[in-house]
């Protein structure tokens, strides 16, 4: 326990004196570019509150795997800007004598700082997923067909085959011989007399009944006279 604590005191001694250093240098160079009084003082505060809100958020959405582009842009931003301070400030740069471009840049701060902080201040948060009730899962999951029980189907007794042979159809009746008059009976029988006595053989009731002139549903009753 007392191993943590000194871990940790020693980190947050160590942020401290480096805060204390990037605040000095930030306000001794936001003076040397003429914001003179609580002017100088306060840009130091906002390069470094801008620099922790778009490192917090920049973990946050790390953390949620969501993308972080817009927050380490910022921290980037304000990354320059201190480290900057503290560079110009280390003899490379005469602070009595500070560049024109300098002190626009320092000018147009407080206008990006603003921006940088209202865009994090604007951005999503951590998504939480939003819980499904059980009730409504349940009620959305397919309903399972009821089970078959095999047991059942293999204890019903097979039907036996059916050996009762099919029906045979009766024949249909023959067509039953319409009636001639005599005068047609007899010019048939002579027809067939006729054809007997040329041919030595019988005649044939199609035949006969074609040259007599009669429909084809004559013909048994040609063939009854012959």
């Amino acid at each position: 326990m007392r191993a943590h604590l000194a871990r940790v005191d020693a980190v947050i001694v160590q942020a401290v004196i480096a805060g204390a250093l990037s605040f000095a240098h930030l306000h001794d160079l936001a003076e040397a570019a003429g914001q003179g009084g609580w002017k100088a003082w306060a840009y130091p505060i906002s390069v470094d509150l801008l620099l922790v809100a778009a490192w917090r958020r920049m973990r946050a959405h790390q953390r949620a795997g969501q993308p972080a582009g817009g927050a380490r842009l910022w921290f980037l931003v304000a990354l320059a800007a201190s480290l900057g301070a503290n560079v110009a400030t280390a003899g490379l740069l005469d602070l009595d004598h500070v560049p024109a471009s300098l002190r626009v840049v320092v000018a147009g701060w407080p206008a990006v700082a603003f921006f940088g902080g209202t865009l994090l201040a604007h951005e999503p948060r951590e998504s939480e997923a939003i819980p499904v009730p059980v009730s409504l899962e349940r009620d959305t999951e397919t309903p399972s067909a009821p089970p078959v029980d095999e047991s059942s189907h293999d204890a019903l007794p097979a039907s036996p085959p059916d050996d009762t042979p099919d029906p045979v159809p009766a024949p249909a009746p023959a067509p039953r011989a319409a009636a001639l008059p005599p005068a047609l009976v007899d010019r048939v029988q002579a027809l067939a007399e006729e054809h007997r006595a040329t041919t030595g053989q019988p005649a044939d009731p199609d035949a006969v009944r074609a040259r007599l002139g009669l429909p084809a549903s004559m013909t048994a009753s040609v063939a009854a006279h012959l």
